[in-house]
């Protein structure tokens, strides 16, 4: 299988940017009214959106990071080279996740530990 790391690292700004207008965006329009309603089920209603809001929010900011990583290692051309083993990441796993940093083995031996 043959995979353009060009068209990779397209891929990584591409994602890039949308999860940094996410995050904006998320910050623009973020909920600080929360225990202002006039019911305590439409306050249990804004708790739960705002803390989903949250957890979306944090898991944009954690990829992010990981595109970050990616992007600078395309710089320090390293990018595709296990940080564990130093063998190359199955272009498979590339193109299903851009970001990825360990190959297959040390992944499920990272996960275990």
């Amino acid at each position: 299988m043959e995979v353009s790391y060009g068209v990779l690292k397209q891929q990584l700004e591409a994602q890039r940017t949308r999860l940094q207008e996410e995050i904006k965006q998320f910050r623009i329009t973020g909920r600080d009214n929360l225990g202002y309603g006039n019911h305590q089920a439409d306050d249990a209603t804004d708790a739960f959106e705002q803390a989903k809001e949250l957890s979306l929010l944090q898991n944009s900011e954690r990829v992010l990071a990981q595109v970050e990583t990616a992007l600078a290692r395309f710089e320090a051309d390293t990018y595709g080279i296990c940080e564990r083993c130093r063998e190359p990441i199955d272009p498979a796993r590339l193109k299903a996740l851009p970001y990825a940093t360990l190959c297959l083995d040390c992944q499920q031996r990272a996960e275990q530990a």
